[in-house]
């Protein structure tokens, strides 16, 4: 699984961590979060993330 760069703050999201502070569990790929989901550092939507 790829990690994404949030390209607003620079926050990664990676895969096998997930972000379970924010109902996103490890091993949960990025395309695989819900669209409501935001950067948990910078609040912006998934549309400004790209792959790393």
């Amino acid at each position: 699984m790829e990690k994404w760069v949030c390209s607003v703050c620079g926050y990664i999201y990676d895969p096998a961590v997930g972000d379970p502070d924010n109902g996103v569990e490890p091993g949960t790929a990025f395309e695989d979060i819900g669209d409501d989901w935001v950067c948990p550092v910078c609040g912006v939507g998934k549309d400004m993330f790209e792959k790393d």
